[in-house]
């Protein structure tokens, strides 16, 4: 692995900044001051050392990254931009975005290598929330959320009950523990109303960080990433 994209890893900055330290001779491998930020180190083997502090590689990651709208949910894809290239570092090869946000949705992405975390926050059986911001192309009624809050059974999809939180005459916080295919719209389209604009703000006890714009992205903190079940 390059000794930049390690340090990377490490959460040591950006690339630019990584660079700036090697630059300055503040990084030494095995007790020696490199000046290369390309040399080849083993994350297994080498020492590596920020003013003489050791540097520890990670081998999970988590970034919480507020996903924009018109980029797609996935690791690679053809013909439109992915949550990776949102990122201005090198990402670890096996990382990928836990779940998935429609394309035109805004919001909270989970972004990680954690396999078992992922299944953890998926998995139906462990009853995972995902809260969503909804704005609404008319008044949401008594009788919508009503129904919002009961079993929705459509020809080819059964939606369990959500929890619904009005903040204005048309605009809600949905919760929901399945997240399948639109399932946000086609609730609200069953309930006879029209999703325009969609966010998700929680993910388990994940909060989306409102200073994140859209295609904004940071490293979770420890405390998030012990509350969510990851591994430091």
């Amino acid at each position: 692995m390059r000794l930049d994209k390690y340090l990377v890893h490490a959460n040591i900055g950006t690339r630019k900044e990584v660079k700036e330290l090697i630059r300055k001779s503040r990084i030494k491998v095995n007790g020696v001051i490199v000046k290369k930020d390309d040399l080849k180190v083993d994350e297994n083997i080498d020492i590596i050392l920020l003013d003489d502090e050791e540097v520890i590689y990670q081998k999970y990651v988590y970034y919480m990254l507020n996903k924009p709208q018109g980029v797609v949910s996935a690791t690679t894809d053809r013909k439109d931009k992915t949550v990776l290239e949102c990122f201005d570092i090198p990402l670890k090869d096996d990382v990928f975005p836990v779940g998935r946000l429609d394309k035109d949705t805004e919001g909270l992405l989970l972004i990680s290598n954690d396999g078992a975390l992922a299944h953890r926050l998926l998995s139906l059986k462990y009853h995972v929330d995902k809260k969503y911001y909804v704005k609404c192309e008319k008044e949401v009624t008594t009788e919508m959320i009503a129904s919002l809050e009961d079993v929705i059974k459509l020809k080819d999809e059964t939606y369990q009950p959500g929890k619904v939180e009005r903040i204005g005459v048309d605009e809600i916080y949905l919760t929901i523990q399945e997240g399948k295919f639109h399932q946000v719209k086609r609730m609200l389209h069953y309930v006879g109303n029209e999703v325009t604009y969609l966010k998700r703000v929680q993910f388990g006890s994940l909060k989306l960080d409102e200073k994140l714009r859209p295609g904004e992205w940071r490293s979770l903190t420890k405390e998030e990433i012990v509350e969510l079940g990851g591994q430091l």
